[in-house]
């Protein structure tokens, strides 16, 4: 680990730790005047500092365990009880960890030097749904799915902005299951600017949003539903590999960029035929509009860029365990997603320099290999405490940065497998959780 990389983690550390340490920080992301002034073992800090540490097993359980690295005893011993941590969180707001997340976001944007496409940030919008705590508060809340067997079960809609390319997610949001996919697009476009590229799933592609984006002076690359877009269905028909068209807004779309303050000028796109080695024909629409630079056949392999988003939700929900909430609360639900986006993000933010020491020392080799990512999520549990408490970090840095370069997996591509229609989910219940 070179001098340039532990000035880049020792500046990103540290603009978190200042954050944390803020009293500004604690004014605004406190529920009321007298939350956190006492003099308590539950301190602001600390219960973000908990949270943080990817909860997962019983609360009373994981307390104990946390306060054990404090400690450095070697049996655990009760120091607060979970009753007064669940007091003590209703006291914080959830936004403190949207802002933490952000501020990580920047730093890594600022002070590094992150992989692009052709110049562009490459960045794809996706959506999931996530399993909640069943109880009628979120219910009321988010909402709730209607199986054919079997009562309601609550459930969020998700969303995020994810850098395909360096695996950070620079906004993610969960919402009310009634909120629908482009209206949560839409939200994340406050974090997009000139000289990005967005990736998008056929669910995406609307007129006002397209506006929204250009509003951005971004770029886009997304695949329409042929059925759904009649200058679709006439470029297929044509059996041309490109063309260029008008998009004209309808009276729906109109409305929705009035509503939005867009504009309704007719879009110039460019539908790009892609056929499949199934033999299904998708099309695609940029406003990529130089053929020169950027020629139809690049446009294949770009839209297969989006599939690392949907990657990150399965370490999301595989690893992370966002679904395995600690708490059944509203509040807990959103402190806990946002939580669990934020270390996400810290262990990307901390593969990023090792991932180029690995790559480097792979060339030799049959494959390219990577950061084992599901290794060093483990290894950040207890781990991310001491790298936002500690003065000295330097002895934890070098173990950390060992355990990056020396855990790797080959990248093996062009790779396929059939996806499964049908893949049994897996459920966390709130009262019986898992041991260490």
């Amino acid at each position: 680990m070179d001098s340039s990389t532990v000035e880049f983690y020792i500046g990103y550390l540290s603009r978190i730790k200042q954050l944390l340490e803020s009293n500004a920080f604690k004014e605004r992301y406190r529920t009321c005047e007298k939350a956190f002034t006492r003099n308590r073992t539950l301190t602001f800090p600390i219960v973000i500092l908990f949270l943080l540490n990817l909860v997962k097993r019983g609360l009373q359980d994981e307390l104990d365990e946390f306060f054990k690295a404090f400690t450095g005893d070697k049996v655990a011993t009760r120091v607060v009880t979970k009753s007064a941590f669940c007091q003590a969180r209703r006291k914080l707001d959830y936004r403190a960890f949207i802002e933490l997340n952000q501020a990580q976001v920047d730093y890594f944007y600022q002070e590094n030097e992150p992989y692009l496409w052709h110049g562009f940030r490459l960045l794809a919008i996706d959506g999931s749904m996530a399993d909640l705590p069943q109880n009628e508060a979120v219910k009321d809340h988010f909402g709730v799915w209607h199986p054919r067997s079997g009562g309601t079960c609550a459930k969020a809609r998700l969303s995020q902005l994810f850098d395909v390319l360096n695996k950070v997610t620079v906004d993610a949001l969960i919402a009310p299951k009634a909120e629908d996919e482009r209206s949560l697009a839409a939200s994340h476009l406050t974090h997009v600017q000139g000289g990005d590229l967005l990736l998008m799933d056929r669910g995406y592609p609307a007129f006002w949003l397209f506006a929204a984006i250009l509003q951005r002076t971004a770029h886009f690359c997304a695949r329409l539903t042929v059925s759904e877009w009649k200058v679709a269905q006439k470029f297929v028909a044509s059996e041309k590999e490109e063309q260029d068209v008008l998009l004209q807004p309808g009276y729906a779309a109109k409305k929705r960029c009035a509503e939005r303050h867009l504009s309704t000028d007719p879009i110039r796109v460019r539908l790009i035929r892609v056929e499949l080695s199934t033999g299904e024909i998708e099309v695609l629409t940029t406003n990529l509009l130089n053929r020169t630079e950027f020629p139809a056949s690049r446009f294949q392999d770009l839209y297969r860029l989006r599939w690392p988003v949907e990657g990150d939700y399965r370490v999301m929900k595989s690893h992370v365990e966002i679904e395995n909430w600690s708490g059944k609360s509203v509040q807990a639900v959103y402190q806990d997603f946002h939580a669990a986006v934020f270390s996400k993000n810290m262990a990307a933010i901390l593969t990023h320099p090792a991932q180029q020491e690995v790559a480097q020392r792979s060339q030799q080799r049959e494959y390219v290999y990577q950061v084992n990512m599901t290794n060093l999520i483990s290894k950040l549990k207890d781990t991310i405490v001491f790298l936002l408490q500690d003065s000295d970090i330097y002895s934890l840095l070098q173990s950390l940065w060992r355990q990056m370069v020396e855990t790797t997996e080959p990248i093996r591509l062009d790779r396929t497998s059939l996806r499964k229609q049908r893949v049994k989910r897996k459920r966390f219940a709130m009262n019986c959780k898992a041991v260490r």
